[in-house]
């Protein structure tokens, strides 16, 4: 409506959106300055198709890196938005560890745009789950937070609740994979209410950053033991140094 429109241009008049890594103001709604843009890794051109990793050189065909090749994914294809490093890092922090949900909202779009060369029809859009631990330490789930942005932008179903964390992990971070592997045995699964949800769907995890890859496994494990068609993932970041 005209009225509500009139409204919100006097709110950003009088509250200029803020650029979400340096904090200065940007037109619009709420993103990145022209500045901070160009200087942030966003992950572009030839990638490794079920993890993500940047690769050299050109394709016309969906090209595997060795890591994959030698250790294959339980999932069909995987995009991220960014390298994590610099500017990235402090965005997926401030998002994890500093209640900035407003770093959420603008990676819908984001996420949409990276995962949308593979994004197969219909997806269910599934977080990656938290443990309760971290959840009544920090009061959000991160990743939920991103899903709800990407499910709002590419107007898909959202299942916030459909995994759950059932064993406590250690914090990961730090942790070689075979390590990581060993924490996640067995970790996260579907919630029995909504196992018939999951049957014959294509399900794309959400997650804030990807290293190695482990609790994306786990995740997507857990979907395909209950009958998903497929499962892919996209995420905020991703550590390419790390496989």
């Amino acid at each position: 409506m005209v009225w509500r429109r009139g409204i919100q241009t006097v709110v950003e008049a009088l509250y200029p959106s803020a650029c979400l890594s340096c904090g200065k103001p940007v037109e619009g709604q709420a993103g990145l300055c022209a500045k901070c843009w160009l200087s942030s890794h966003f992950i572009a051109g030839l990638v490794c198709n079920t993890c993500g990793k940047p690769l050299i050189g050109q394709s016309h065909e969906a090209e595997i890196c060795d890591n994959c090749l030698n250790n294959p994914r339980p999932w069909s294809a995987a995009r991220g938005v960014f390298l994590y490093e610099e500017r990235a890092r402090n965005l997926v922090w401030g998002l994890k560890y500093s209640d900035r949900s407003e770093i959420a909202s603008a990676a819908g779009p984001w996420l949409l745009r990276a995962i949308s060369p593979v994004l197969l029809e219909n997806p269910l859009i599934v977080a990656v789950p938290l443990d309760w631990t971290r959840i009544l330490k920090r009061k959000y789930n991160q990743s939920e937070l991103l899903a709800r942005a990407l499910a709002k932008s590419g107007n898909f179903e959202l299942a916030p609740e459909l995994l759950k964390r059932v064993k406590r992990t250690p914090e990961l971070a730090g942790l070689k994979k075979d390590a990581r592997e060993n924490a996640l045995q067995g970790a996260i699964e579907v919630r029995r209410s909504q196992r018939a949800r999951v049957e014959g769907r294509n399900v794309l995890l959400v997650d804030d950053v990807m290293t190695t890859g482990v609790t994306l496994e786990s995740a997507a494990k857990a979907c395909l033991a209950q009958h998903a068609a497929s499962v892919s993932a996209v995420f905020l970041a991703r550590a390419a140094k790390n496989d």
